[in-house]
């Protein structure tokens, strides 16, 4: 009676949520614990957001809609990204989903079978590579190290692609290192994909707005638009403007790719949040001043958690171009001894330690497919992160 699927034994639970729920466990027993686990934004949702869902409820709009989004929300999403990107779409080829995560599943689950092959850098997103698994397919894994500034290089992608190839996921700025891409490393990456034409490429641009580097954001189509028929652009409302709980997602794609995603949203959850669809109408066509302010507070608090984990005995930290993460490198912690005496061998013991000894919880590298190392989010406040932070170099410090 309690035989599973065979699907649902190629995933496994979400590590950042796993530690999530490990924080909101301690607190409840009113234990001083600092989570910095959850990618999620300490800013509140704009108002005028806020007030847009309100006026929804009361117009009424609380019924089913169209099962990939209503027309005005694929109208804003469609000028969203010819104003910031350069991309042309008609609306047949927009989906509004249930959050990233939801695009995400939609497009793997849609276009992988078993066999095909999913190229994945690593550090990843914790649910890449379960999601091309429940699909049937094969994470290909690509390592990029602190040393390459955890970005992949074109030869190493060259050298990944084979016939079974099926998509390359690429995410700039990255969840867990923050790193981010220029239009120069895209373009050499898109020279690769051009010449391998059964190659199709997902580009989760989810950080866009949360940008620091000299450069501006580039997403590939905009240096490669030869890569415009085979390529689906990501992107959704939850991290910059602060709508992780509304839940939507959304892209841009070719047709025969949207339709079949829509097909099987259908079958599976129907339409995304009829009141939330009408807040990111609001969030993409409403003030976007409030994004380089939100942006300048995320740089500031990035370049102290860099500077003050830099001081922690045996660990390196890159300083990343976007999002709101760090990925300190902890080999010089590997093989060192608690003051309890326990012996840190990989980074889920040295994250364990953090938050048995010291009350600050971070998630261990392995989750991200890099180790040694843990990612750290910092949309947290500056006086929370500076108390984090310490406790981390008293932890890195007490290590013999």
């Amino acid at each position: 009676m309690d035989r599973l699927s065979a699907a649902l034994g190629r995933i496994a639970p979400s590590a950042t949520l796993a530690m999530s729920g490990r924080v909101i466990d301690l607190k409840a027993q009113g234990i001083d614990v600092i989570g910095l686990s959850a990618g999620e934004p300490d800013f509140d949702t704009p108002d005028f957001v806020k007030e847009a869902a309100i006026q929804a409820i009361r117009d009424g709009m609380t019924k089913y809609t169209a099962v990939d989004g209503i027309a005005p929300l694929k109208q804003a999403i469609i000028a969203k990204f010819k104003r910031d990107n350069g991309i042309d779409y008609s609306p047949k080829q927009i989906t509004v989903n249930s959050g990233g995560k939801h695009t995400l599943f939609n497009a793997l689950v849609a276009t992988v079978d078993k066999g095909d092959e999913v190229i994945i850098p690593a550090p990843y997103w914790v649910s890449y590579p379960d999601i091309v698994q429940f699909a049937g397919g094969t994470p290909v894994v690509i390592m990029a190290t602190a040393a390459q500034n955890y970005k992949i290089t074109p030869e190493q992608l060259e050298a990944a692609i084979t016939p079974k190839t099926r998509w390359l996921i690429l995410n700039s700025p990255s969840n867990p290192t923050g790193a981010a891409y220029n239009a120069v490393e895209l373009e050499a990456l898109g020279q690769v994909l051009l010449k391998h034409e059964h190659v199709m490429l997902l580009t989760d641009d989810m950080y866009e707005h949360i940008w620091y580097a000299q450069s501006p954001f580039a997403t590939m189509l905009q240096v490669c638009p030869d890569l415009y028929d085979r390529t689906l652009t990501m992107n959704g409302a939850s991290k910059a403007y602060a709508m992780t709980g509304w839940r939507i997602g959304y892209a841009g794609g070719p047709e025969w790719l949207i339709k079949a995603m829509g097909d099987l949203q259908s079958q599976s959850t129907s339409n995304p949040c009829s009141i939330s669809q009408y807040a990111v109408l609001a969030a993409l066509n409403g003030p976007q001043d409030f994004l380089r302010e939100r942006n300048a507070a995320f740089k500031e608090r990035r370049d102290m958690v860099v500077a003050m984990l830099n001081d922690a005995p045996g660990l390196n930290c890159p300083t990343p171009e976007g999002a709101f993460y760090v990925y300190p490198d902890a080999s010089g912690v590997m093989g060192k001894t608690t003051p309890k005496g326990k012996k840190i061998e990989t980074d889920a013991d040295l994250i364990d330690y953090f938050l048995d000894d010291y009350r600050v919880a971070a998630v261990h590298g392995a989750a991200f497919g890099l180790s040694p190392g843990f990612r750290i989010s910092y949309a947290t406040s500056a006086e929370i992160l500076k108390e984090a932070c310490t406790r981390i170099q008293s932890a890195c410090a007490a290590l013999v």
